[in-house]
């Protein structure tokens, strides 16, 4: 008898197909040299980790953990599914907690993530899909330091110049790597509120993306 021939399933086809949409349309070369050069270290460090096969950890650092610092953890995570690179996990926080802004999942769920609230409350715990066999990301707000985040060994990646300010010391940070945005914030309340957080989604989508594609392995 013949053994069973299984067709062989990528993790491309893994992710939603309306993300793997987006990834496909980014555009890199809207991404200047001098921005290339503050995501160069990132680069290196994944990199490295992967050269000496040790878990990549990435913390993603915003003042209030709202916003941009959840936008960059969550599309990291999906980078690293869409380039094959295990061992990697994706964390964020904040100098304080808040809460997740309601507009960040609103523009995720647009972009093809599924959204699932598992907690009502003043700071929410959403469970955020990328992929139909993946782990999902577990967003909720938090200090850089929560007991939910690594404590060691890991990356500090500064997603506002005020975190980057206020924070000058992440303990247990093996490296500290400032790639602040805009913040959306700005336009809350405007006219131009979700056309701004789609904006800003797909520029931190599009340097992750920018920022994978380059990792040797």
């Amino acid at each position: 008898m013949n053994p069973a021939v299984f067709p062989v399933v990528s993790l491309f086809d893994m992710i939603f197909r309306k993300i793997e949409e987006i990834i496909e349309s980014l555009e890199l070369q809207s991404i200047p040299d001098s921005r290339k050069a503050e995501l160069a270290p990132l680069i290196d460090f994944i990199e490295e980790k992967l050269k000496a096969k040790k878990p990549i950890k990435l913390n993603f650092i915003c003042t209030h953990n709202s916003r941009r610092s959840h936008l960059a953890q969550i599309w990291a995570q999906v980078m690293a599914e869409y380039f094959n690179i295990e061992k990697l996990s994706c964390y964020s926080g904040g100098t304080e907690a808040t809460a997740m802004f309601p507009v960040v999942g609103e523009i995720l769920a647009e972009q093809g993530f599924e959204i699932s609230p598992i907690s009502q409350d003043e700071n929410p715990v959403y469970v955020i899909k990328y992929a139909a066999n993946s782990h999902p990301v577990i967003g909720f707000s938090k200090t850089f330091d929560h007991t939910f985040n690594p404590v060691s060994g890991f990356a500090a990646i500064m997603t506002c110049s005020q975190a980057d300010a206020d924070c000058p010391f992440i303990a247990g940070a093996e490296k500290r790597i400032p790639i602040p945005y805009d913040d959306p914030k700005e336009f809350d309340g405007t006219p131009q509120q979700k056309e701004k957080y789609r904006e800003r989604s797909l520029q931190i989508a599009t340097e992750l993306y920018y920022v994978f594609s380059k990792i040797k392995q």
